[in-house]
């Protein structure tokens, strides 16, 4: 699993390894691990052209650290200073002792011509401008060299995060780096994690410098990743003495006499993902029958449809705001989905604990501002945020679905789970039917609703990868891919330990 810890988690742990280690040691360490991944990049290290970006703080001092063994392996190296009074002069001194050539930025709100080109016709762009304590977009001074590191010619390499975004939140509230590679030290940051920022990051590598993090309280993690051996130990497995009712049975109530499809799709996610059975409740039992002939549908309403473990409810469900009144009052975990979000403010789910039971709510970007009383663009900037009011608000654990998928717990609490799979060729009509019948089969099957959420949002973004292929597909192609996905996690060579 990939964990995340907010600044003031990782720079507490800096103070306290630093503590125990030789003065400038950590700094040594960050810019070993920085410059190899700069040699990576590049692939020939000699004659290479690279151009440094250097602010004021300890990101610049790993970036000119990491160019002083660049230029000792025969580099050329030019170090571009934003604030020359204000370079790590540790950094500064190493680096022209190996060879290093130093230019300013110089004074003004724009960099000058001359530096410009140098930038654009570098083989090799390192980003150490601002480091993971900066606050809002770049300064004036840096644009027009981040401008040019996009455009030009070279790969470009941000230390520990790309300057201009919140490492905290994810957010970029202005310009900002965007890099092929980000070397991180010691710990992931969420903004690695969460877009919009991790759209900025590139490829992510990570380097140990020795952090002590993860030993709850004050250090605790929030945000974090899982791979594949996370989601192989939660997938439900079935025993020997196992039948179709201990499996867990999921209940469907989506679909309407306009929205027909929303009640297949929900239904073929449900069939692939690990309960016993699927009951069906709703006006489109004839086109559920249909596609999936083995649904055990019902026409006599929640309540009389049959005992279930979980329900999954407003995948196209129209207005029918009492049949979704009716599941939340059910004692059984709920997925809410798309009407029914809308439809739920009349029902039982509004506060802390308001239905007694495990509740998982699957707005997109759209659904959650609604929700919140926000315009859409708040929410996608702010991902991180507007899953943790949403969870607090409502008492339930939520499930963001977007460019990056995000899972809170009830109550915002605790670290945030965010997935790594996808592709954007999932926004597509009923992907997300698709997705809520996968959970609510996984809560059936006895899964809490974070650990649901997040599993189904892992399969279904593989099960998008592996039906794309880089190609368009339909909502039909993912759900027929879902078992792929299974297979390919439980066959993992870290899953099988």
């Amino acid at each position: 699993m990939r964990t995340a810890y907010s600044v003031e988690t990782v720079r507490a742990a800096e103070r306290e390894l630093m503590a125990r280690l030789p003065e400038g040691a950590l700094m040594q360490r960050a810019a070993a691990g920085l410059a190899a991944a700069c040699a990576d990049v590049l692939g020939r290290v000699y004659g290479s052209r690279v151009v440094l970006l250097v602010g004021s703080g300890d990101n610049g001092g790993d970036a000119l650290y990491a160019g002083a063994r660049l230029a000792r392996r025969g580099a050329g190296v030019r170090a571009v200073l934003l604030a020359p009074g204000r370079a790590h002069a540790g950094g500064l001194a190493a680096f022209r002792r190996a060879g290093g050539s130093v230019v300013e930025a110089g004074a003004g709100a724009r960099a000058g011509a001359s530096v410009v080109r140098l930038v654009e016709q570098a083989d090799l762009v390192v980003d150490g401008i601002v480091g993971i304590g900066g606050e809002g977009g770049l300064r004036e001074e840096a644009v027009p060299l981040a401008e040019a590191a996009r455009r030009g010619r070279g790969a470009v390499v941000a230390v520990d995060l790309p300057s201009g975004v919140d490492a905290d939140t994810g957010e970029v509230r202005g310009a900002a780096v965007r890099a092929d590679v980000t070397v991180t030290f010691g710990a992931y940051k969420p903004g690695l994690l969460i877009d919009p920022a991790r759209e900025y990051a590139g490829v992510v590598r990570f380097v140990d410098i020795g952090l002590e993090l993860g030993q709850g309280g004050a250090g605790a993690a929030q945000a974090e990743a899982l791979q594949h051996a996370d989601v192989a130990r939660l997938l439900p497995m079935p025993a020997a003495e196992s039948d179709k009712y201990r499996r867990g049975v999921v209940g469907i109530v989506a679909g309407s006499a306009r929205y027909p499809g929303a009640a297949v799709l929900a239904v073929a996610g449900a069939l692939r993902g690990g309960a016993g059975a699927v009951r069906y409740v709703g006006p489109a039992g004839g086109a559920v029958l249909a596609r999936h002939p083995e649904t055990l549908v019902s026409e006599r309403g929640p309540a009389r449809a049959g005992r279930v473990q979980a329900w999954v409810v407003g995948p196209g469900a129209g207005d029918d705001a009492a049949t979704v009144a009716e599941v939340l009052a059910a004692d059984v975990p709920v997925l809410i989905d798309a009407d029914g979000l809308r439809l739920a403010e009349v029902g039982a789910v509004r506060g802390r604990g308001a239905r007694g039971v495990p509740t998982l709510m699957t707005p997109h970007a759209g659904e959650a501002a609604a929700l919140l009383g926000v315009e859409r663009e708040v929410v996608e900037a702010g991902r991180l945020a507007a899953a943790r009011e949403l969870a607090g608000r409502y008492g339930a654990a939520v499930l963001l679905k977007g460019s990056t998928t995000v899972v809170a717990e009830a109550g915002g609490g605790g670290a945030v789970r965010v997935n790594a799979t996808g592709t954007p060729w999932l926004a597509t009509a009923g992907s997300g039917d698709v997705l809520s019948g996968l959970g609510g089969s996984l809560l059936a099957a006895g899964l809490s609703a974070v650990d649901a959420g997040s599993v189904a949002a892992y399969l279904h973004g593989l099960a998008g990868r592996f039906a794309a292929e880089g190609a368009p597909v339909s909502a039909e192609d993912v759900a027929g891919r879902i078992p792929e996905a299974w297979r390919s996690v439980v066959r993992a060579p870290a899953a099988r330990g």
